[in-house]
């Protein structure tokens, strides 16, 4: 996968982020993150939830390094792989198991209940923080000083 593939086949698009967007962007994470703590919810619903703060901070990321994925069939699974060429090789194994978390995420919305249980819903509540970008750089900093400074793209947003 690279973006000159997913942007050929149209499953992303080059984007220019604000500080407002991101500000939401961050507002989504913080409410479903919040959210999939309530003990009240059951241990699925906690767990999809906690799922969408995690992809929401990886289409953070990407856009961050410039790009939005489109909204079509798959875009949750391009959104997540995406991850690996905006936040390289320490991220990809956080990738791979949000990966899971997304079939698990699609069996609980689907297809059965009572998939989830109370230790997986936790763990990725604290897994998608990696996902997050990791230095916080203005938004508005150009790619090459991103690239002067070998920051991988994708923790150059505020």
């Amino acid at each position: 996968m690279s973006w000159t593939k997913l942007l050929a086949s149209k499953e992303a698009q080059r984007h220019k982020t604000s500080k407002k967007e991101l500000d939401n962007m961050r507002a989504l994470i913080a409410r479903d993150l919040a959210d999939a703590a309530i003990a009240g919810l059951s241990a699925d619903r906690r767990f999809a939830t906690a799922y969408n703060a995690a992809l929401q901070a990886a289409n953070m990321a990407i856009a961050c390094a410039g790009y939005r994925i489109m909204s079509k069939v798959g875009h949750h699974r391009v959104s997540l792989e995406s991850t690996k060429l905006v936040l390289r090789k320490p991220a990809h194994k956080y990738a791979d198991y949000f990966e899971t978390c997304r079939r698990k995420r699609n069996t609980i919305d689907y297809t059965f209940s009572n998939v989830a249980t109370e230790t997986g819903a936790k763990e990725i509540r604290r897994g998608q923080r990696i996902l997050q970008p990791g230095r916080r750089l203005d938004h508005k900093e150009s790619r090459r000083t991103r690239e002067n400074r070998r920051l991988p793209l994708g923790v150059g947003c505020q």
